[in-house]
């Protein structure tokens, strides 16, 4: 029988020095991950890798931390190479890396479309595209999106737009890589209390948005809490392994779909 749990696997986590994804590599490694590796973007992003690089380690867990964009292709073949090169397999790779931009269709211009696209799009195509043929049979893949993806809303359509082909690229992936026994799936939180939320949020949008979740005020800050999402990817890429192909919108009523 395939043992699903995380004791003894390798994780790569995308966008995992912090935030999110650096609670996520924390949580991986104390349920008994062999080995955590994360990816961050930028060196000013390289103080927070190294200190979740020692909390995977004071943890139990190897831990390895590397820099890429990957808006390329080749950066992420290469991620996933050094990745596999540092810890001798990729079980399970999750990917958290994303930009928002809350502007009105007609003041969007090219430039920022093109770089939501890569950011939001094409990074986590080719990060799909290097799980498939790097993660380990029976492994697992995730892919942090956003569920404006159930929402009727204007000002998102550059962000959610560029975040809805993970639906298709995951059905895809789920249909492709299922033979090999790896699980794909895609999470959707709502709108989360991180630093990445804030600059594109004018004060009255923030109020809507700490009050619009069914479960609103049992939520610390009103919003979706890094806290309450980690349990899911977890159980995803662990005993929910029979779920595969599918987005999960997870944000207490905010959006339903």
């Amino acid at each position: 029988m395939t043992d699903h749990s995380i004791r003894g696997k390798t994780v790569l986590i995308a966008g995992g020095a912090k935030n999110l994804g650096g609670l996520l590599a924390r949580d991986l490694a104390a349920q008994g991950a062999k080995a955590v590796a994360i990816h961050y973007n930028t060196d000013a992003t390289k103080p927070a890798a190294d200190e979740t690089v020692a909390a995977i380690k004071a943890a139990g867990a190897d831990a390895f931390a590397f820099q890429a964009d990957l808006t390329t292709a080749g950066a992420s073949k290469k991620l996933f190479a050094d990745a596999k090169a540092a810890m001798g397999s990729i079980d399970i790779a999750i990917n958290t890396v994303g930009k928002v931009l809350k502007k009105p269709m007609v003041e969007t211009s090219e430039t920022e479309y093109d770089d939501m696209t890569a950011v939001n799009s094409k990074s986590a195509f080719f990060f799909l595209k290097e799980a498939g043929t790097n993660v380990s049979d029976n492994g697992k893949v995730c892919t942090l999106v956003t569920s404006l993806l159930g929402a009727y809303t204007p000002f998102y359509a550059a962000y959610a737009g560029t975040k809805a082909p993970v639906e298709h690229f995951t059905r895809a992936a789920s249909k492709e890589f299922g033979k090999r026994g790896i699980s794909v799936t895609a999470i959707g939180p709502g709108p989360m209390d991180t630093p990445f939320f804030y600059p594109a949020e004018g004060e009255d949008a923030v109020a809507y948005h700490r009050t619009a979740a069914a479960l609103s005020d049992f939520s610390k800050t009103g919003l979706t809490d890094i806290e309450d999402i980690v349990p899911f990817i977890r159980f995803l890429v662990s005993d929910g392994w029979w779920m595969t192909g599918q987005t999960i919108l997870v944000n207490g009523g905010y959006t339903t779909k």
